[in-house]
């Protein structure tokens, strides 16, 4: 398969413009395997509705490139705003997710729109988001509800209009079970939800993305590009793939590094021939 029979399949794939530094980690998703043809029908037709999204999949497969494009398919000309919920510190998760008023914290004289805010009028995407505190995910489901948000300090709520797309990696039924994650949450978010299989389980994908990977860099380094050899053909095929398309990715950046000649061998993907 060539980098030009790739370009006639669909490709989904976001321009280094439009990629926050600190997300985006899996850059392509292709949908030529027939699961995956069929995870992006459902995602075209829930794109233009006002319907809250749940993303479920495993880490590396791609939910935020998908959310991203739900946000270009919808009407909302706000931003997309993408959060990792892991990364929001307890103590401060008000305030990052609602905002704060002006003289709400010491040394704060300006007020705050927070990660809700930003996203009004656009969509707001946190990953994993079975991470926010029970509190928190609380607070969230009544600012969806009321479209409104009461910012840290502040005495008034203002009002707000968010799309929220939300990612997880594990089964929320689980969490909800557990004691762990909000009922009401949960079933707000399962309104519209996406299932992204793992890449093992859409075989059709992976020799397309492994070329397209190999065009982009050896673009990127001005190289010459390899073809893929059968045998390193095999190896892609066969390989589990726990990490997914990031791992995908960072296979077929390294192999094009080490490689000398023509072709991409199995010795130069370093994984474990089956």
């Amino acid at each position: 398969m060539s980098l030009s029979d790739i370009s006639s399949n669909p490709l989904l794939t976001f321009p280094d413009a439009e990629k926050s530094p600190l997300s985006i980690r899996a850059k392509a998703l292709v949908f030529i395997d027939p699961r995956s043809r069929q995870l992006r029908e459902e995602m075209e037709l829930l794109a233009p509705l006002d319907l809250p999204v749940l993303i479920r999949g495993e880490s590396g497969t791609g939910k935020e490139l998908l959310a991203r494009h739900i946000h270009r398919g919808s009407d909302r000309a706000g931003l997309f705003v993408s959060v990792n919920c892991g990364a929001i510190s307890s103590t401060y998760a008000d305030a990052e997710l609602f905002g704060y008023a002006a003289g709400a914290h010491s040394g704060s004289a300006s007020s705050r729109a927070g990660w809700f805010g930003s996203a009004t009028g656009g969509t707001l995407y946190l990953d994993e988001i079975a991470d926010l505190p029970m509190a928190i995910q609380i607070k969230l489901l009544a600012a969806l509800e009321n479209h409104e948000v009461t910012r840290v300090g502040a005495t008034q709520p203002s009002q707000v209009d968010v799309r929220l797309v939300a990612a997880t990696s594990i089964d929320l039924r689980l969490a909800v079970a557990a004691g762990k994650f909000h009922e009401r949450l949960y079933r707000y978010l399962n309104e519209g939800r996406l299932d992204l299989p793992a890449l093992r389980e859409q075989p059709g994908n992976i020799l397309p993305l492994a070329e397209y990977f190999l065009g982009i860099y050896s673009q990127r380094f001005d190289f010459e590009m390899p073809l893929i050899s059968e045998d390193a053909q095999r190896v892609l095929e066969a390989h589990y793939w726990p990490g997914n398309t990031r791992e995908l990715e960072n296979v077929i950046h390294f192999a094009l590094l080490v490689s000398s000649g023509a072709e991409i061998l199995p010795e130069h993907l370093n994984l474990p021939v089956r």
